[in-house]
């Protein structure tokens, strides 16, 4: 009988123990969302200044992301007038070769304007490579492909340099 008396004793304590366990559970339960309810002043500070640290980033990234935007079509725009700028130096420096080589009248108005546009263009190069000429009087102007090459190699020049400066890295 006593082992039978223990093991009840045992089962009512297991039981008294569960109903506190639990009933202390939901005390703490309902402190807890009585807290997270009304949470202490220091606790809401701390909330309001992380809030505002959140906001001021974002409003720091979208300034900085619209600045970035706002250069990129700023340098776009210079890079389309560069790449006009050598694309009517390119064409005038190919007329200018193609009527030598066709051997046009150097009297005519035409050619003595293109001439005349294209002088400043090629004096620099004027007399570093020697002319071909034929005994047809076709003549192949190499410091005229010359200056077309050198120009191109200083509009790739130009290009990168408004890529580097339109493609800016503002943060590492």
């Amino acid at each position: 009988m006593s082992d039978n008396k223990l093991m009840v004793d045992e089962a009512r304590r297991a039981a008294e123990h569960q109903r506190v366990r639990s009933r202390v559970q939901r005390e703490v339960d309902t402190e807890v969302e009585a807290a997270a309810d009304h949470p202490e002043a220091m606790e809401s500070q701390a909330v309001k200044q992380a809030g505002a640290r959140l906001r001021h980033h974002a409003v720091d990234e979208a300034v900085g992301t619209e600045r970035e935007v706002t250069r990129g079509r700023k340098t776009a725009r210079v890079a389309q007038f560069v790449d006009y700028a050598f694309w009517l130096v390119y064409g005038l420096l190919a007329i200018r070769l193609v009527l030598a080589l066709i051997g046009a009248n150097p009297g005519t108005g035409f050619v003595q304007a293109i001439r005349a546009i294209t002088d400043p263009l090629y004096a620099p190069f004027r007399g570093i490579l020697p002319s071909l000429t034929t005994e047809g009087g076709y003549t192949l102007v190499l410091p005229v492909l010359f200056a077309i090459f050198m120009y191109l190699l200083l509009h790739l020049a130009v290009r990168g340099l408004l890529r580097l400066i339109g493609e800016r890295r503002t943060h590492l």
